[in-house]
């Protein structure tokens, strides 16, 4: 059985494969894009390129702050929240990793989640709902969970993800809204080759985004797995996140400012959705594991 170390080491090595293929992804849909928008223009090809460049990278570095800014995060100040501050610390102590900036969201669903590149540049935030509900094992337990996120490099992974699989669907949707406005007519394209060509470049720009979110969806489900565990190991009290994930099944962990692109990185699923498209593992199965440690 791999150990946790074997897991961290092989989650960041997955992130890089993950990187190519989403990368290798992004420039299939960039080329089919290209021909859809400019005919199959070498330029054209290159100019999305660049702009697709362009966003990955202010998105990536700039995402904690994104993030933070549209849930309506502010600064968790000690004298306000001692006992949270107190709790994240010792924690960070505990796992070896610089403390985080914590954060605060005014919601009274049950939920967390953390953000950002590297455990240097991280952020962690909790909502006012759970922080009033749980107690100390509990919210150690789910501080525990994103800490874990942080240190097991899972924030600059969810991160990654979000950013290519939502280049994906920009590309993929700009793309059939220039085939229904009917600016790629085949004049002058040469025959069948070219009416093949936007059938295969259609194709592409249709399946590339369900590709992209099956497995931006299949990933983070594991990644939840593995910061329950190491989470439950930093606190070695798995009965602590069990019990705050029982409280969050009961009350709720549906965030008013979540969204499709910020879910991955919350504790519990953040918005409305049925299990097959959910960014989480049941909270049942959750729970089971924990008390079988």
């Amino acid at each position: 059985m791999a150990s946790f170390y074997d897991e961290i080491a092989a989650n960041k090595r997955n992130s890089y494969f993950l990187i190519f293929f989403v990368f290798a992804l992004s420039l299939t849909v960039l080329y089919a894009f290209s021909y859809l928008f400019f005919y199959g223009s070498d330029l054209g090809l290159v100019l999305s390129i660049i702009l697709a460049a362009a966003y990955i990278s202010i998105t990536y570095f700039y995402s904690d702050r994104i993030v933070l800014s549209l849930s309506g995060a502010r600064e968790a100040q000690k004298g306000e929240f001692p006992y949270l501050v107190n709790v994240v610390e010792g924690l960070c102590i505990a796992a070896g990793v610089p403390v985080p900036k914590i954060y605060v969201v005014d919601d009274p669903a049950l939920n967390a989640f953390a953000t950002g590149i590297s455990p240097e540049k991280a952020s962690i935030a909790f909502t006012t709902g759970l922080l009033s509900t749980m107690n100390r094992s509990e919210l150690e337990g789910v501080a525990a969970h994103e800490i874990s996120h942080i240190k097991n490099y899972d924030s600059r992974l969810s991160t990654l993800v979000v950013v290519m699989v939502g280049l994906i669907a920009i590309v993929s949707d700009l793309g059939l809204r220039q085939m229904f406005w009917g600016r790629q007519r085949s004049e002058g394209r040469g025959g069948s080759g070219g009416g093949i060509a936007v059938v295969v470049s259609l194709l592409i720009v249709v399946i590339a985004p369900i590709l992209a979110q099956l497995v931006r969806l299949a990933l983070s489900r594991q990644r939840e797995y593995l910061a329950d565990a190491t989470g439950a190991q930093l606190t070695r009290y798995p009965e602590g996140l069990a019990s705050a994930l029982e409280k969050i099944k009961k009350t709720g962990s549906v965030v008013q400012h979540a969204s499709e692109t910020t879910a991955p990185l919350y504790f519990a699923n953040p918005i409305s959705v049925g299990q097959l498209f959910a960014t989480h593992p049941p909270i049942d199965e959750r729970i089971k594991r924990l008390r079988e440690m």
